[in-house]
C-alpha cells in the first residue's frame, strides 16, 4: 500500500477547482478546524476576519475576508455542516464570486483524513469570456487561497495531535517552528 503524499494538489477542470491534500490527524480534530471559520483570522494568516451574520442549526451566514498575497478579497457564504457525512457545503451569496459552491470533503483513511476542497463557478457574465474567468478568479484568487487554507490547517490538525495537551497553541507552535512542506 501506498503511503499518503505530502502534497497539495490542485485539479483544474472549466469552472472547477478541485484541492486535496492528506492530513495525518482525526477526521473530527479537521472537521472542527475547518468549520470554525469564525476562528480563522486568529490561525490562519491569510484571513483578515470572518463575520457569522446569522446562524440556524447546522447553517450559517458567514461574511469572509481574506488576503490574496496582499490583495484585499471577501465574500458572504451561507454555510451547511454536515459532522457526520464529512462535509461542509458553502454557497457563495454576495461578493464578485456569487453563485459559487463549495464543498470541503472529508473521507477518514487509516492514516488521518483526506481532505477535498471543490469550488465550482460560471457566472454569467456577458462581456467576460469563461477562459478568462477560469483564469482569474478560478485559478489565481481561488486555488490560491484554497491552498492557504489547506496548508494551515493541515500544519494545526498535525500540531494538535503530535502536541495533545501540552498547553501550547498552534498558532504559538507553528510560529516557533514552521515544518517545511
Amino acid at each position: 500500500m501506498q503511503a499518503a503524499s505530502r502534497n497539495i494538489v490542485s485539479d483544474y477542470r472549466p469552472h472547477v477547482v478541485r484541492t486535496t491534500a492528506h492530513i495525518w490527524a482525526p477526521p473530527a480534530v479537521v472537521f472542527k478546524l475547518a468549520a470554525d471559520v469564525e476562528d480563522w483570522p486568529s490561525l490562519l494568516p491569510h484571513y483578515r476576519g470572518v463575520q457569522v451574520l446569522r446562524s440556524r442549526g447546522s447553517r450559517r451566514l458567514v461574511r469572509m475576508l481574506a488576503s490574496r498575497d496582499g490583495f484585499p478579497v471577501r465574500w458572504t457564504s451561507i454555510q451547511e455542516l454536515n459532522p457526520a457525512g464529512g462535509r461542509i457545503f458553502y454557497r457563495h451569496v454576495a461578493g464578485i464570486t456569487r453563485g459559487m459552491d463549495v464543498l470541503w470533503l472529508l473521507t477518514p483513511t487509516a492514516e488521518g483524513v483526506q481532505v477535498s476542497i471543490t469550488h465550482r463557478f460560471q457566472p454569467a457574465w456577458p462581456l467576460v469570456p469563461s477562459v478568462l474567468v477560469d483564469w482569474v478568479i478560478n485559478r489565481l484568487f481561488v486555488d490560491a487561497i484554497a491552498t492557504k487554507t489547506l496548508r494551515c490547517i493541515r500544519q494545526l490538525a498535525e500540531s494538535q495531535e503530535s502536541h495533545p495537551g501540552d498547553g501550547i497553541t498552534p498558532v504559538e507552535r507553528s510560529s516557533s517552528h514552521t515544518p517545511q512542506r
